[in-house]
Order: structure tokens, then C-alpha cells, then sequence
């Protein structure tokens, strides 16, 4: 039976819902059990005095818990590396590798020449040996917990010294000084925020000391009157008391990014030729790769840290490291990075390509909105993101959205979750009293896709 059948006042029971055709087609996709619950939910709706068309609402909270909840969106926000939108995107090779791993068994700790158990870290070890000059290297899932485990293993119940500007927190309050403490290790500042001098390092170092270390300050900057001690005299100052000098460098790249036109940023590389015997960096930041913390330098000291029981506790599986793997296999030919990574694409885009594409993609978008709406193509400042290089800038591009009339600030609202609500939602961000659609992310492949759900948009 039809439930339009059914008289108006009337709450149908759940089975004869369940029998209408085209809720019963709705369980050949989804499943029985899905969609009786769906249904209940409807019925339920209806006894407090909704008033619903049964089927069609049934196939509207069907198909809206059948949404996965980490879901594709455009990300047209002008931040590169958004943290809360997952950071880096992988290159195809990473992709490719990654899909490989999840499909079949591998070798991921086993060493095919000799036949028998090997390291999990072996499969990108001798990569980043060569990438950063390092003796040895390991990986664990995300740059705070390579600084948690460091500290854990070379200074437990010792005194780690640290220049007190460099105490910075990352995202969601997570302090330096904390992890430390979590870590087992007893923070000695030095220095003030504003300057810190060689003589504070060394007149910190006492019998509790455990290390001497540096953060690089990849998500703030302190200008003026300031001063900081290189890292290679940081080091010799520890390694004349028999210390070791560690250095956590956040986001980290493994190249120059200036021969691309980007700001300069330290390297793994050239802090090791310093003499850092421990270096720390992020994977999925400016190295373009998957979530990892990845900790290079002295055999010795990396043969300690994965010795630690929370090494294992932190460890990454294969579905990482394949696509790690992947990645530091592109920095073998820096020449064609640009074209290859897809990280470091989007960040060396040209303002000019960017405002082509805006152009592109502007008349449709004023046709949608209609003539309530001023939309037109200006220039944009995007910003890299997750605490890489927070004071720099990238020329770029987009469309800005402006209600026009009465009510601007309810409409501009309601346009802003009508986008989130597409197929694939579209974010930007509110600032003056419009809306700016950033799209040095939107690649040239996805448009015809972003403006196909325009005719979608409930505006």
C-alpha cells in the first residue's frame, strides 16, 4: 500500500511504511535496519505534530545519516594548509601507494633479502638519511608526540634549557612547557622574550641538565629589538658539556623554498650541519606528505628513542609510511617538485592564473545569486597556515559576495550555510560584511564539478 493512501491525521504503522514502494527501494540501497529507523524517527516526528509527506521525509533522513561525517568540502578559505580541513593534500603518487598498502599485504616489517623480521621505520629510514644528512631516522604520528618522545627518553627527571621566546603553543593549547612536563622533564628558561644571548644558554647548564634545545617559532614571529643564538652555537655550547642539542622545527620542509619563490623557511638539513643532534618536523605541513612526526639525527640517540616503550605506543602503520614513502621519493628531483607535490603547487599558483579562474566562474555564480547580490572577482591574500610561516603572505585571487538591501548581514549568513549545504561544501570566510571564496585551492579539474551544484544552492 501507498502511504499517500494513508487520510491526512492519520500516523501509519511502521510496516505499512516500510511495504510503500519507494520506502522499500530505499532498503535495497541502504539496508532494513537503517531505514526502520528512519522511519520511527518520522513517525515520531509526525505524533508531536510535524506535518510530513512520510516517503519522501523517510528518504531525506535516510540519505542524510548515510552522509560520511569526514566529508569532501572546497576549500576556499585563502589557508593552504588548514588544520581543521586536514592539512596537506597528498600528491597522486602518495595516493597510489597508499591504496596499494590498504589493498594487500607488504613488507612492512619484514626484510625481503635476508627473510625474516625487519624495522617498520626501514621503509623510509635511508630516504630521510639521504634528505636531511641525518645517521638514522624514525617516524611516529604527529610532530608533538616526536618532541613528547625525545624528551621522555633523553631528559626524564632532568632539566631541558630553552630560550623563554621560544615556549610557543600550537594549536588547540597545546604548550611547549606542558608537554615537557607530561614528558617527564623540567623546563629551565633563559633568557627573555625579546633576546636571549649565548652567555644564558651556558650559565644555565648545570649536573641536572639534559639537553639544550631550540624551537623554531614557525607559528608567530617577534620582531623589533630582538635577538637569538644560531643553532650552531647552541650546539657547541652543549656538545663542551657532553650534551646533546636538540631542535624541533614544527612544520619543516626539506628544501629551499625560496628557489620557488616562497619565503624561507629552516630545513632538517641545514639544522643538522649546525650540529642539532636530534631534529623534529611534521609531515603534513610544508613536506606535503601525510600526518607524521619524524625525528632524524644521531644513531645513538634515535636507537634510544625507539627503544622506549611509548615508541610503540606512537608508531604509525603502513598506510602512513607508504605514502610518506612516496613523498620523500619526489624530493629525489627537487627540479619538478612544483609540478608534482601538490602542496607546494598550491602555494607557488600565480595571482594571475588564480583571477582567471575567478573570472570563469563569476557570471554563473551572479546568475545564481541573481541581482540581491553583488558579486565580482578581486584580488586575495591566502595565507600558507598550520603555524607555517605566519607572518608571510601569497598574493592571490577570488570572488567576493555582497548582499545588497535590507537584511545583509541575515542573508550573507544564510548564503554561507547554503554553500556549506551543497554536495560538496563550499567554505570561505566572512570578513567586512561579504563573502570571499579564496580559490588559489579550487583546482582547474574541480571547477566544472563547483559550478555544476550552483543549481543546488537554496539561496
Amino acid at each position: 500500500m501507498n502511504v499517500r493512501a494513508i487520510a491526512p491525521g492519520m500516523i501509519p504503522s511502521v510496516d505499512l511504511v516500510l511495504n510503500d514502494p519507494e520506502v522499500a527501494a530505499l532498503i535495497d540501497v541502504h539496508g532494513r535496519a537503517p531505514v526502520t529507523k528512519a522511519v520511527r524517527a518520522v513517525l515520531a516526528s509526525m505524533r508531536e505534530g510535524a506535518q510530513l509527506e512520510i516517503a519522501r521525509a523517510v528518504r531525506r533522513h535516510v540519505e542524510a545519516q548515510a552522509l560520511p561525517k569526514l566529508r569532501r568540502v572546497f576549500n576556499l578559505t585563502g589557508t593552504v594548509l588548514h588544520t581543521n580541513l586536514g592539512r596537506a593534500l597528498l600528491p597522486a603518487e602518495a595516493i597510489e601507494a597508499a591504496v596499494a598498502a590498504m589493498s594487500s599485504a607488504c613488507a612492512l616489517e619484514y626484510d625481503i633479502e635476508a627473510g625474516g623480521r625487519g624495522d617498520r621505520d626501514d621503509v623510509v629510514e635511508e630516504l630521510l638519511r639521504e634528505l636531511t644528512g641525518a645517521e638514522a631516522a624514525t617516524v611516529v604520528n604527529n610532530n608533538a608526540a616526536a618532541v613528547f618522545l625525545m624528551l621522555n627518553t633523553l631528559a626524564a627527571r632532568k632539566e631541558v634549557i630553552v630560550s623563554r621566546g621560544e615556549l610557543i603553543e600550537i594549536g588547540g593549547a597545546f604548550r611547549m612547557p606542558d608537554i615537557m612536563a607530561r614528558a617527564g622533564a623540567k623546563l629551565v628558561e633563559v633568557g627573555t622574550t625579546n633576546r636571549t644571548h649565548l652567555h644564558d644558554y651556558e650559565g644555565a647548564i648545570g649536573p641536572r641538565t639534559g639537553l639544550l634545545m631550540k624551537v623554531h617559532c614557525s607559528n608567530y614571529a617577534v620582531t623589533g629589538f630582538t635577538k637569538a643564538v644560531p643553532e650552531v652555537d647552541v650546539a657547541r655550547a652543549a656538545h663542551a658539556k657532553g650534551l646533546p642539542f636538540v631542535v624541533d622545527l614544527g612544520s619543516g620542509t626539506l628544501v629551499d623554498l625560496v628557489r620557488f619563490g616562497l619565503p624561507k623557511e629552516p630545513t632538517p638539513a641545514e639544522s643538522i650541519a649546525a650540529g642539532a643532534d636530534l631534529v623534529s618536523f611534521s609531515g603534513d605541513k610544508l613536506l606535503g606528505g601525510p600526518q607524521a612526526g619524524i625525528l632524524v639525527g644521531k644513531a645513538e640517540l634515535i636507537r634510544r628513542i625507539k627503544k622506549n616503550p611509548l615508541k610503540r605506543a606512537l608508531r604509525v602503520g603502513k598506510i602512513t609510511l607508504a605514502a610518506l614513502e612516496a613523498v620523500l621519493r619526489l624530493y629525489r628531483d627537487p627540479e619538478r617538485l612544483p609540478e608534482r607535490l601538490t602542496t607546494l603547487w598550491l602555494l607557488t599558483r600565480k595571482a594571475g592564473d588564480i583571477a582567471a579562474q575567478a573570472r570563469r566562474l563569476l557570471a554563473p555564480l551572479q546568475e545564481r545569486l541573481g541581482a540581491e547580490w553583488r558579486v565580482e572577482v578581486g584580488d586575495m591574500s591566502s595565507q600558507i597556515g598550520s603555524g607555517s610561516l605566519p607572518v608571510e603572505s601569497l598574493p592571490s585571487a577570488g570572488i567576493t559576495v555582497r548582499p545588497l538591501g535590507k537584511g545583509a548581514g541575515t542573508r550573507l549568513k544564510r548564503l554561507e550555510g547554503a554553500l556549506r549545504a551543497l554536495p560538496v561544501p563550499v567554505l570561505g570566510h566572512v570578513r567586512d560584511g561579504a563573502l570571499h571564496l579564496d580559490l588559489r585551492c579550487l583546482r582547474e579539474d574541480e571547477e566544472a564539478e563547483f559550478r555544476g551544484q550552483l543549481d543546488a544552492l537554496a539561496c
